[in-house]
């Protein structure tokens, strides 16, 4: 009997391992060569609205891609709705607009279904 059980424990093991081989609870993510650099630094946001950023950060919007105004508040939004903005050289992002954490990786993804990041120097960067 004693037998029987230790080898049912060591079949159990055994299984397990090679389940864990094929099966990882976690996946190594690394920035893959996916990422291209956006050549006119702008991205499609809510409703249609197009974003970019200047050499300070600073936030503009166009409804055409043509006419841009800075932006007031500063803010855009993800595909899920979270509002992002640069505070403090660090892209934050908020539920509510008043608690904000930092970003990630810098990236999120956009209503358009492509993902976009910055870079240190705050040069768009698209994958998708």
């Amino acid at each position: 009997m004693k037998k029987i059980l230790a080898f049912m424990i060591v079949a159990l093991v055994v299984f397990n391992v090679a389940q864990a081989r094929r099966f990882p609870l976690h996946k190594k993510t690394t920035v893959s060569d996916d990422w291209k650099k956006s050549s006119e630094g702008t991205w499609e946001g809510k409703d249609k609205v197009w974003y970019k950023l200047d050499k300070q950060a600073k936030l503009w919007w166009s409804k055409d891609g043509k006419k841009w105004e800075a932006s007031k508040d500063q803010t855009w939004q993800d595909k899920d709705g979270k509002w992002l903005k640069v505070h403090d050289k660090k892209l934050v992002w908020s539920t509510d607009g008043k608690t904000w954490a930092d970003v990630p990786e810098w990236s999120w993804a956009g209503p358009d279904g492509k993902w976009y990041k910055f870079d240190k120097d705050w040069s768009l960067w698209v994958k998708g």
